[in-house]
């Protein structure tokens, strides 16, 4: 899943979501940097942990 995933998608942790919503800022390799709401920005090693895509949401400016 995590394969699909470019900047600007919002995802959440499947294990934090005390961190909230984030913001995938880069991708590079299994290295996924996100932007998250109550963590900040976090590396997360995409062969580890699968990120939980977003539905577009109406009025979120996509």
């Amino acid at each position: 899943m995590n394969e699909f995933l470019e900047p600007g998608n919002l995802v959440r942790h499947p294990d934090r979501e005390d961190w909230g919503l984030g913001q995938v800022q880069s991708v590079i390799g299994k290295r996924i940097t996100v932007n998250f709401e109550h963590a900040g920005k976090v590396v997360i090693d995409g062969s580890r942990i699968t990120l939980l895509l977003e539905p577009d949401r109406p009025g979120a400016g996509g």
